[in-house]
């Protein structure tokens, strides 16, 4: 299995704002804890807009490609994504994001 991705929704927050200021902190503890270069984004961040049908219940998705499903299983398991899962949910308004994991067909 090829093109396996990592999707974080994140929740509309209660303080958009707020949620900005975290998010660039949590982008950079990201980095941090990785140790993906700052200037390098291995990942994609898309924001979403209101429908006709209404607002969306998610804010954003963060996505990031793996080579494959074990790669991502044993880099979701690491001390590190442990750190960064935590600290997604404290920025994610006291929710925790929904997880994905997926492949393209």
């Amino acid at each position: 299995m090829s093109d396996v991705k990592l999707m974080v929704l994140y929740p509309q927050p209660k303080d958009l704002v707020q949620f900005e200021k975290d998010y660039q902190e949590h982008i950079a503890l990201f980095h941090q804890q990785t140790g993906i270069p700052s200037d390098a984004r291995p990942y994609s961040v898309t924001k979403f807009f209101p429908t006709p049908l209404g607002a969306s219940p998610f804010y954003q998705m963060f996505s990031m490609p793996f080579p494959s499903l074990e790669a991502l299983q044993q880099t979701m398991s690491s001390p590190a994504m442990q750190i960064i899962a935590a600290d997604a949910v404290r920025i994610s308004s006291g929710v925790a994001p929904a997880v994905l994991m997926g492949s393209e067909s």
